[in-house]
């Protein structure tokens, strides 16, 4: 039997992850209206880099190294926009990033790139919200949102949007939500559950168990008992793969409760890591991801230009170096105010369009993919524009 990772979670946007190990409780967003720095699009533009450089951790490290090789990249793509970044190293500590994001908008910075953990870009935001200088966290805590912060992580109502409409579409709209009972897999359930609710489909049944390889084995075959009696015909998993996610869906298929009957979604991405896609348990199931093809071309893109594979998150700096170049190409004195930043088109990024909302959070094209004999399968593919619904 698979053993359950026990750990404490950061908030690595590109895992799907809840960001840390609770749900945070932020200071209140200060509003911001369409106010902004003025910049000037025909000198180099200030951009402030926070990367959790400097802790002393390696992960974090790498995690530094990652985001600030993207940003890079991002620049050297943009032709011939001018933008002077500047990075800054936060230790991943709320307590450190507050002061050192007052320091960059000292230093000129008209926009802020990061941090990308939960506490400190929620501390950012505050430390700046006077000076009109907007933050674009890397965290994917939507609870930080608003004001003078945005998220650019991939966010668990965007991923449940997503699937709960694709699998509606198929004729799947009786869902049971099942859920580790964490803070992570608390939000995810809510986000479910406020997915369902915009699109005709029903949560007939919700599940929690606890976090523990006991928690899963317990708590397995009431689940697929629930299941049948309510007459649920889509399964949404809040776990990721690295907890409980293979050792509960393993489960619930030596319960005779399979895709077949009742198809496994899930709320993370299961093809990270890539051997998660040989577990029989997962196989049948759909997820959400970016679109593969531009993804693996920006892997291509950072590889052969820093001899190594970027960590996932580091797509999120590329990102939010591309939409700043996009604004500023347009060449507006207000071109990163937070009406610019908001625009409804949206912006072109690593694995597909994306645009900021009002409010602070984000929406992203996504493909929906099923692991099938081991693959990752697109069954279908991410939108390319927002002329429609994306979900």
């Amino acid at each position: 039997m698979i053993a359950l990772l026990h750990r404490a979670r950061k908030s690595v946007a590109a895992f799907g992850l809840a960001a840390a190990a609770g749900i945070l409780a932020a200071c209140q967003p200060v509003s911001m209206g369409g106010t902004g720095p003025a910049i000037n699009p025909n000198a180099p533009v200030p951009v402030a880099l926070l990367v959790p450089g400097a802790s002393g951790q390696a992960s974090d490290q790498l995690l530094a190294r990652s985001l600030e090789n993207a940003a890079r990249l991002a620049i050297a793509d943009l032709g011939g926009v001018q933008i002077d970044l500047r990075v800054y190293q936060t230790n991943g500590q709320a307590g450190a990033a507050g002061p050192i994001a007052q320091r960059a908008v000292a230093e000129g910075a008209r926009v802020i790139l990061g941090p990308l953990f939960a506490q400190e870009a929620n501390a950012a935001g505050v430390a700046v919200s006077a000076t009109g200088v907007n933050v674009m966290s890397f965290s994917n805590n939507t609870d930080i949102a608003g004001g003078n912060v945005f998220v650019l992580g991939p966010t668990f109502e965007n991923t449940a949007n997503r699937l709960v409409r694709y699998a509606a579409s198929q004729g799947q709209r009786r869902v049971m939500i099942i859920h580790d009972k964490t803070p992570g897999g608390e939000a995810g359930r809510n986000a479910i559950a406020r997915a369902a609710a915009g699109t005709g489909s029903t949560i007939v049944a919700q599940a929690g168990y606890e976090f523990s390889q006991n928690g899963v084995t317990q708590a397995a075959p009431s689940i697929a008992a629930t299941a049948r009696s309510a007459g649920a015909d889509a399964l949404f998993f809040t776990a990721d793969t690295a907890g409980s996610l293979p050792m509960m869906t393993q489960m619930l298929r030596d319960q005779g409760l399979t895709p077949a009957q009742a198809r496994y979604l899930g709320l993370t991405r299961w093809d990270i890591p890539s051997a998660t896609l040989s577990h029989p348990g997962l196989q049948g199931g759909w997820f959400a991801l970016p679109d593969p093809a531009l993804y693996n071309a920006f892997q291509g893109r950072y590889q052969a230009a820093y001899g190594a594979a970027p960590h996932p998150v580091a797509s999120l700096a590329y990102d939010g170096i591309a939409a700043v170049g996009a604004l500023i190409k347009s060449g507006r004195a207000d071109a990163l105010s937070r009406n610019s930043l908001t625009q409804s088109s949206g912006f072109a990024g690593v694995g597909g369009v994306f645009r900021l909302r009002p409010d602070g959070t984000n929406e992203r094209a996504l493909a929906v993919a099923e692991i099938r004999n081991r693959q990752v399968v697109v069954i279908d593919p991410a939108p390319r524009n927002f002329s429609g619904s994306l979900f």
